[in-house]
């Protein structure tokens, strides 16, 4: 179900904002649990194959956050770093089958002669995006910044719909501090529909007018450079338009996720910030896809070291970073 798509633009989420907003009235987590259950229904109704995976995931992770939780506070360090790890390459073992089982079996078969037969893999919907945020949230265990409160509010953080497709890459803090069981007033609640369908909006006019209009014009010019010649303005007026194609696509897609969440009082991070205006590369990757460079900035370059070991040190990590940081996008 794209965000797009008739059946969520007409019927799913203006049936759960309404729904959501009902239960507002009432002092409880109720509007929490129909939120879950919405949120769940809309990964199965992609293929409900996975849903146990969904499930099965953010389970393991909370209570292992729960065990890293309790090791830390008791001084356990052997104990917390070893639930860590042990954790992390849970999370990395499941993206390694469903993302890159078919890349490393068809490069071993070219490294060693080998013939293993390549196993038609269905990628499971945003577990890139979900392993990324539980990670985030191991480290974040074992270093006492955060602990796991409600398992119900855990699991929706893992699972909340808007993000769920395509991000932002969220903090479990950053959701978990919002979620009240306090009743918000009715002006408030109505603001926030208001503003929050304000940028859903906004980002559906990025992703279907203009990421979709220019999308025909950038693939003509892909499909005969990959089988002609193209002259030097086509070519270019390709290569911009591809450019403004995936923009707008990813920042609509990312301005429409932070509309449906400011719908249900949840408030999500910016993840673009005019990022053609950079005026440097490294400027450039401070405005796209701000969260993603958080997380391998906060998780991956700090934890290698950063620039502390030196100037060699520091581009190695910066090396580091940036080829796993396009692995995580794909093999390919």
């Amino acid at each position: 179900m794209l965000f797009n798509s008739y059946p969520f633009l007409f019927v799913f989420l203006p049936t759960s904002v309404v729904l959501f907003a009902l239960l507002e009235r009432f002092e409880s987590d109720a509007k929490y649990v129909f939120l879950l259950l919405a949120s769940l229904f809309f990964y199965a109704w992609w293929d409900i194959r996975f849903l146990p995976l969904l499930v099965g995931s953010f389970t393991v992770n909370y209570v292992g956050g729960d065990a890293i939780t309790e090791a830390l506070a008791g001084g356990k360090q052997k104990l917390t770093r070893l639930l860590t790890v042990g954790l992390i390459c849970f999370n990395l073992g499941l993206l390694a089958v469903f993302k890159y089982k078919n890349f490393l079996i068809e490069n071993a078969n070219l490294a060693f002669g080998t013939d293993f037969s390549v196993i038609k893999i269905i990628l499971p919907l945003g577990i890139s995006f979900f392993t990324f945020e539980q990670i985030s949230f191991l480290v974040d265990a074992s270093r006492g910044q955060t602990r796991p409160r409600k398992f119900l509010h855990y699991a929706l953080f893992v699972s909340f719909f808007p993000r769920l497709v395509a991000g932002p890459i969220l903090r479990y803090e950053e959701i978990a501090s919002q979620m009240t069981s306090a009743r918000r007033p009715t002006r408030a609640v109505l603001d926030d529909v208001a503003a929050g369908m304000t940028m859903f909006f906004i980002g559906l006019v990025k992703k279907s007018l203009l990421a979709d209009g220019i999308a025909p014009y950038a693939s003509s010019v892909f499909a005969t450079a990959s089988s002609g010649h193209v002259d030097f303005l086509a070519a270019w007026g390709g290569v911009l338009a591809y450019s403004c194609q995936l923009y707008f696509d990813f920042s609509g897609y990312s301005d429409m996720a932070i509309g449906a969440a400011r719908c249900f009082g949840v408030r999500f991070p910016a993840n673009f910030w005019s990022p053609y205006k950079a005026a440097s590369i490294i400027e450039f990757w401070r405005r796209w896809h701000m969260t993603l460079s958080r997380f391998l900035r906060d998780y991956l370059y700090v934890g290698l070291g950063g620039n502390r070991r030196g100037r060699a040190r520091r581009y190695a990590n910066l090396m580091i970073t940036m080829l796993l940081g396009g692995l995580w996008h794909g093999s390919n």
